[in-house]
């Protein structure tokens, strides 16, 4: 998801984040203040999941843990994107057992589905699953916790399905690559989400106890910036050469001034990386590794047309040549669906917590925010126990994504998403309000 560390010091909420030696309790915010709508179906969602709560520990704890039969060549269940093979044959061979129809390398080799009807003539109701972790610091970003709530809030919606004998589908999307790799954009240009007539996941963060943040996310564009120079001796004749690291340092700190004159909500940061690189021999090649972000689509458009100018001038100034890639699966900003979102907070208050909009992945990114551009879609944000300066992608939050705290969190989020995915099923009124949000929603923004 996330790319960027959580603020968990938000100096614009008036609640500090969850610590793991907090001895409070996540309680509703406002038991009993408003009506839950079909209460009987909340309380079928909750008793499966109860029912669940061991396997999908267990599921959790397995994508999340080093196989540990041989130490000395662990296989890392932790799994990068597009590598997800053990956790791909997990979530199937689950999903399978409890009576859904499969499809294994749906689109993509490691991505899934999982599909079940009930009766006919009814809607589809979609949910992710991600399973991809971060090189070195594995589940540091808690998918272990998105994929286990998945199935859970697909199961849940199954059994809700069958015992009240509502007509609808439940879909399941098992998405690779999350981190960098834009698994969702793929599989939505290849056509992965059509049908879907709503789709629905949540993600882990630091924040008070019992919070579910709507905030939305930054866009985000990845660039890749090459300077190509000439080598020469960097003691006995520099002046021959054309310094491609120079190059890239320049480019760094031209960001480094246009800094001043962006908005201090947006982001611009990167890396560089050389090759046969030695302190006595002019570099003749560079790459800047370079992320922009900013909170829309529409405004990372034109922040980007401020960036790229730094690239050039850059090169100008070293004789260097420069070549700028804009890489594919741009991601954009969340737009959380108004009756969705409403709907999960009124539960989330009588029942579970309580509702910010600060906290979540605000100042992150996920390719899911290109899904909410093309369906009613909903991506809340649960907190989870963390440590100070341990948010997500830190070994702190890797740690936390596996705490017992973080699962029970997790498992109320989803009971929350279960009974808004069956109101999408079953309540026309309110279904007809999901479309209108978002129509009214794609009239701001543009369409995807």
């Amino acid at each position: 998801m996330c790319h960027l560390h959580s603020n968990e010091n938000n100096q614009n909420s008036n609640n500090k984040a969850w610590r793991p030696d907090d001895g409070a309790q996540a309680t509703p915010s406002k038991p009993n203040s408003s009506e839950i709508y079909r209460p009987d179906v909340l309380q079928t969602i909750e008793t499966r999941i109860k029912e669940m709560d061991e396997e999908l520990r267990a599921l959790s704890l397995d994508i999340h843990e080093p196989e540990p039969r041989n130490p000395l060549r662990a296989i890392a269940h932790p799994e990068l994107g597009y590598q997800e093979y053990h956790a791909h044959d997990v979530y199937t061979t689950l999903m399978a057992k409890h009576g859904f129809e499969v499809t294994k390398h749906f689109h993509l080799d490691t991505a899934w589905l999982a599909t079940f009807t009930h009766g006919s003539g009814g809607r589809t109701i979609g949910i992710n699953s991600e399973m991809d972790a971060l090189k070195g610091i594995g589940h540091a970003c808690g998918h272990n916790l998105i994929g286990m709530s998945g199935v859970a809030v697909a199961c849940a919606i199954k059994a809700a399905l069958e015992r009240h004998d509502i007509p609808g589908k439940v879909v399941l999307l098992g998405t690779p690559a999350e981190e960098g790799g834009s698994g969702k954009v793929i599989l939505l240009e290849k056509g992965a989400y059509e049908g879907m007539d709503a789709c629905l996941m949540c993600h882990p963060a630091p924040g008070p106890i019992g919070s579910v943040s709507l905030s939305s996310c930054l866009a985000l564009q990845r660039l890749t910036v090459e300077y190509r120079g000439h080598t020469a001796h960097a003691a006995l004749s520099p002046w021959e050469g054309k310094n491609a690291l120079d190059a890239a340092v320049l480019g760094y700190n031209n960001i480094s001034a246009l800094r001043q004159q962006l908005r201090p909500t947006h982001r611009v940061h990167g890396i560089f990386e050389g090759k046969d690189w030695a302190p006595n021999i002019i570099p003749d090649y560079a790459k800047f590794i370079c992320y922009v972000r900013a909170p829309t689509r529409t405004e990372l458009q034109e922040t980007v047309k401020r960036v790229t100018p730094c690239f050039d001038a850059a090169a100008l100034a070293t004789g260097c040549e420069v070549s700028i890639k804009f890489e594919k699966g741009a991601t954009f900003d969340l737009r959380q669906n108004q009756a969705l979102g409403g709907e999960v907070a009124n539960i989330v208050l009588n029942n579970y917590g309580a509702i910010d909009y600060e906290w979540g992945i605000k100042s992150a990114s996920t390719d899911f925010g290109n899904v909410t551009y093309a369906l009613p879609s909903l991506h809340p944000g649960f907190a989870i126990p963390t440590i100070l300066d341990g948010g997500n992608h830190t070994p702190g939050f890797e740690k936390s994504a596996a705490t017992l705290k973080a699962h029970y969190a997790c498992l109320d989020v989803s009971k929350a998403l279960a009974a808004t995915g069956i109101r999408v099923l079953t309540d026309d009124k309110f279904f007809a309000e999901v479309q209108n949000a978002f129509k009214a929603d794609e009239k701001e923004r543009g369409p995807l």
